[in-house]
């Protein structure tokens, strides 16, 4: 745990923590071209990478005090799923429709959905953390809805077939 005065370690680490979580999203991206365009070892180097990264952010989010217990993480989940559908995604669905760019705002959108989503079920579970029966979990490979049960016919956020959700284990 930080010292009380570590300000600027704590920025440090926060934003550390944002880079090498950032690297990992884009080098699982990179990794899933690679593969697209055949070239299998530069994709399992991409991989690689990427899990490195997570290594290092979860490193970064231990030295910050910011695991927690379960139902404090699941408080604090709920909280940053809120104010992503609130108020981060809102102001760049509007500044994405200001500037006419169609992808990026239903991207936001999409995204801002499937928040509110996130939040409810991350209520849910803290409401019922003592309680939780073992339930399959989907996630729309589209647009990242997620449901419980059984995966839709139709993603009601994006209109991806049933296809398109894979199975969380």
């Amino acid at each position: 745990m930080l010292k009380e005065n570590s300000k600027k370690t704590l920025a440090n680490l926060q934003n550390a923590f944002a880079g090498e979580s950032q690297a990992n999203r884009k080098y699982l991206a990179f990794a899933e071209q690679a593969d697209k365009e055949g070239y299998a070892q530069v994709a399992k180097l991409f991989r690689a990478a990427a899990d490195a990264e997570t290594v290092h952010a979860h490193a970064h989010l231990r030295a910050m005090g910011a695991i927690k217990s379960t139902a404090q993480n699941l408080k604090a989940a709920v909280g940053g799923e809120t104010f992503e559908f609130q108020d981060m995604y809102p102001n760049m669905i509007n500044e994405a429709v200001a500037e006419g760019e169609d992808e990026a705002q239903m991207s936001f959108m999409n995204a801002n959905a499937v928040e509110q989503v996130h939040a409810a079920l991350y209520q849910k579970y803290l409401d019922n953390i003592e309680n939780m029966a073992d339930t399959d979990i989907f996630v729309c490979q589209v647009c990242g809805n997620t449901v419980e049960g059984n995966a839709p016919d139709v993603c009601p956020i994006c209109g991806a077939p049933r296809a398109k959700f894979r199975k969380i284990d």
